[in-house]
């Protein structure tokens, strides 16, 4: 008898629909296959299969068993297709009968007792199958809430494959799962730090609000214990909530490289990922004979913190450069490309020298000028380039370290940065660009309209600093955001003004 079921393969995050075709009716005794492209953990799952369908109390089919994924020409990875496998002897067998399975996905990894255990991705596949017209789900436990975030989508959780059978031949009734996404929404935005943490730097949270209201890249230049890692951990905290469609994506990404969390629904608060500088070029931009996303894909719609900038490999640095650009990571292989959505903010934090403290008061470089250069080349010039902001972050003295003077909190700065927010929004509509930073180079003729003093100004600093046309448009879009903070429509003088105040590293390279 042969018994046909749905499950969903996941390319990167994308899924794939794949029909679950078993045969136990071909006669023979051998041992039983798997055709359709499938990887080591799919052609192990006979043997899985075997042992939980004995231990749950069925038999388990005598002649020779044909499993076949199609489509054929895509890869089958991991161990989701356990459970789809095993309902699908039981019904070859005549055990099990149903006449619904049509309409449903079938997902799950197998013990050899019969349980079901989670797997990797289900939010991606839930969002497929309901793409592809699919309306119920069979899910593991663990795994229930985050399917359940698609609304169109009645998910059926289970924890034992005796527990999917008794439900799919009508002898076990089960709920559908449902979540609150409201109430996720509201307990992630409680933060348990804040902006008015960090002593002093003014300087440095006005431009850290500058960045977070246009969406801009950021490097902090300073010693070490200036408070460059504080500020970039509180970043988060200013930056406006996630919207549902930008978590959905974002959880996504989560999901498929088992991040999420068991029980977990959403992300609902943006992610800051903080790689260490030994990290590998696949490790930060993602890789891997299957590609799975690196650290770039897990901050998207977040912050990519990036301390001791220069202590990176050049090489694993120049990687970053056209994600910074394109908002994706594209991973190619022989068999085909993956690509991987990764619109992040680059926090990049530095010393200005390998000492660090060249230009300070508290201690005195030891650092040689060549020993300088070189610490300071070891960051492209086309990189720096794709910056938008860099700025000097100054030791703080102990007067403003014992200060009890109000400080500039999260929530203040906070206002200040949904407000300009809000007026991107509008001037963008519903297209792809959301933020200042991601203007194209139209866009920023059409937007970035300058007065003759301001016109002047960047004319000047162009010559002087021998600014690009990357850094022409960096300047602009920078001023633009400075003219939403003010709440002006034009950019006027001041503002490229202190835009170029922000491209320091321009003076030096």
């Amino acid at each position: 008898m042969l018994a046909r079921l749905h499950s969903v393969t996941l390319e990167g995050i994308e899924g794939i629909i794949c029909e679950v075709e078993v045969d136990v009716g071909r006669g023979g005794f051998e041992k039983s296959l798997v055709v359709g492209l499938p990887d080591a953990a799919v052609k192990e799952s006979t043997e899985r299969v075997r042992s939980a369908i004995v231990n749950s109390g069925y038999k388990y089919p005598k002649t020779q068993s044909l499993v076949n994924l199609a489509p054929a020409d895509v890869k089958k990875a991991g161990p989701a297709f356990d459970l789809p496998i095993a309902l699908g002897m039981l019904i070859g067998q005549g055990i099990l009968t149903s006449t619904v399975l049509k309409d449903f996905i079938i997902v799950g990894e197998l013990a050899l007792d019969g349980r079901v255990r989670p797997v990797n991705g289900v939010l991606c596949m839930a969002m497929t199958a309901a793409s592809k017209g699919f309306t119920r789900m069979i899910v593991p436990l663990e795994n229930a809430k985050e399917a359940a975030v698609v609304d169109t989508m009645e998910v059926y959780a289970v924890g034992s494959l005796a527990q999917a059978a008794g439900f799919l031949s009508g002898q076990l009734p089960l709920e559908t799962t449902t979540v609150n996404i409201d109430e996720i929404f509201n307990v992630a935005s409680d933060y348990q730090v804040d902006f008015s943490d960090v002593k002093g730097q003014e300087g440095a949270k006005r431009a850290l609000t500058i960045a977070a209201a246009g969406g801009h890249n950021i490097m902090m230049i300073g010693p070490p214990g200036a408070g460059k890692t504080m500020l970039a951990q509180r970043l988060a905290t200013i930056l406006p909530p996630l919207s549902l469609q930008e978590s959905l994506e974002t959880t996504c990404i989560y999901s498929s490289v088992g991040l999420l969390g068991r029980d977990n629904a959403l992300l609902a608060t943006r992610p800051v990922r903080t790689p260490h500088h030994s990290s590998s070029g696949p490790a930060l931009v993602g890789g891997g004979t299957m590609p799975r996303p690196g650290e770039l894909s897990l901050a998207h719609f977040g912050i990519l913190f990036l301390d001791e900038f220069p202590e990176f490999p050049r090489h694993v640095l120049e990687m970053i450069r056209q994600p910074l650009e394109d908002g994706t990571v594209t991973i190619s292989r022989a068999k085909g490309s993956v690509k991987f959505p990764a619109q992040f903010m680059l926090v990049a934090a530095m010393n200005p020298c390998p000492c660090g403290y060249f230009g300070t008061d508290a201690r005195r470089c030891k650092c040689t000028p060549n020993q300088i250069e070189r610490y300071m080349a070891r960051i492209s010039g086309p990189l720096v380039d794709r910056i938008d902001i860099h700025i000097d972050v100054p030791a703080v003295g102990f007067s403003k370290l014992r200060s009890r003077s109000s400080q500039l909190d999260s929530a203040a700065a906070g206002r200040d940065v949904a407000k300009a927010r809000g007026t991107q929004a509008v001037r963008f509509g519903d297209g792809k660009v959301m933020t200042n930073a991601r203007m194209s180079h139209k866009q920023v003729e059409k937007f970035c309209k300058l007065d003759s003093p301001g016109e002047m100004i960047l004319k000047q600093a162009m010559t002087e600093f021998g600014l690009s046309a990357r850094a022409h448009d960096k300047v602009c879009k920078v001023a633009r955001t400075i003219a939403d903070l003010a709440g002006c429509e034009t950019i006027a003088a001041e503002h490229i003004a202190e835009a170029i105040s922000y491209r320091k590293l321009d003076r030096k390279l």
